[in-house]
């Protein structure tokens, strides 16, 4: 997949992984906006596939392809029992998680710290690749804690290159490991995007992929002037609308604006009604799905008392898919968006 799209100069375009909201049913609703998008799962850590329930950890919908599984651990032995296992469930992709700064999984010494070995992830990644079938790749930092990223970042992508890496990932900031939360950290270190293109610049025949306060597709499109792949996180969870105009930004390079007004909504409702439908009948609820689906109307008149029914009427015991239906109907659709304040934009 990434060699073939370095061959032919396709660029790519991923919705990050993030934990506790990119779960299968958040994919689900993404793909429904965007054909292309690369999804990523949350990340898993290979004991829990290993000895914990994998169908619930590993299953998902055939629609979600493109879809890859990211992986979080440091045991070169785990990580490749966990490939073992992932490849009878058919993702696209395993990832390798080299960026996610929280105590939690510091504590597993796996995550951003792993930034400090990377002889360690090189070998990670060895291994993954002698078990697996379809790429793998690493998503890490630019450095962490006090490493200078300009001395330390050609040297990592070094080692996972020579490793066999099919793609890397970049997010844009360092992490520091103590005295920031997970929030902060991507928030508070600055962004160095230049040094990220110049990586890219350094390495023409390697794929890699930009990550890290993109805000929307006019920013995207700018990075992928230089990169080879752009990765949103926040931007396309809090307004997954951005994500209609995926495709045209992959097909042509370029997008006027975000798509939402040519979202067939009425047809959106009913795959999202007729999808947690099945959730109810296997024994989920209403809000595992709704939750994920409270950004999709940014800049709508209606979209605050759409936000609200699905808040408050979802969560309830025995809610049912006509909260959805209910929702949709407070949104004047027809209106389409109202322009919002660059910064305001810039913010979500």
């Amino acid at each position: 997949m990434y060699a073939d799209a370095l061959k032919h100069g396709r660029k790519i375009f991923a919705v990050a992984p993030m934990i506790d909201w990119t779960d299968r049913h958040c994919r689900f609703l993404h793909r429904q906006l965007s054909r292309h998008a690369m999804l990523y799962t949350e990340m898993i850590v290979a004991d829990a596939i290993i000895h914990g329930p994998r169908e619930r950890l590993l299953s998902y919908s055939p629609a979600e392809h493109p879809v890859a599984l990211q992986l979080g651990g440091s045991d070169a032995g785990k990580l490749s029992e966990a490939v073992r296992i992932a490849a009878d469930y058919g993702y696209d992709e395993i990832n390798l998680n080299v960026g996610c700064p929280s105590d939690r999984v510091q504590s597993g010494t796996f995550g951003a710290c792993l930034m400090r070995d990377p002889a360690l992830v090189a070998d990670l990644v060895a291994a993954m690749k002698q078990v697996s079938t379809v790429p793998v790749t690493v998503k890490c930092r630019i450095g962490v804690d006090d490493q200078e990223p300009a001395e330390v970042l050609p040297g990592f992508l070094d080692r996972m290159i020579g490793a066999g890496a099919d793609a890397i990932w970049i997010h844009a900031r360092k992490a520091w490991l103590q005295g920031l939360s997970p929030k902060e950290n991507r928030e508070i270190p600055p962004l160095d995007y230049e040094l990220v293109h110049r990586m890219k610049r350094e390495n023409p025949d390697v794929f890699l992929g930009i990550n890290g306060g993109i805000a929307d597709l006019g920013q995207a499109a700018g990075h992928l002037a230089v990169m080879d792949g752009v990765m949103l996180g926040r931007a396309a969870y809090q307004n997954a609308g951005l994500l209609a105009g995926v495709d045209e930004l992959m097909e042509f390079g370029a997008v006027e604006k975000t798509r939402t007004a040519d979202i067939d909504w009425l047809k959106l409702r009913d795959t999202m009604m007729a999808y947690a439908d099945e959730v109810i009948a296997s024994g989920g609820r209403l809000h595992h799905v709704t939750r994920h689906m409270v950004g999709l109307f940014q800049g709508f008149a209606g979209a605050r008392r759409f936000r609200q029914i699905l808040s408050a009427e979802a969560t309830r015991p025995g809610a049912g898919v006509e909260v959805i239906a209910a929702a949709f109907a407070a949104v004047d659709i027809d209106g389409g968006p109202r322009a919002q304040p660059e910064e305001k934009r810039l913010a979500g």
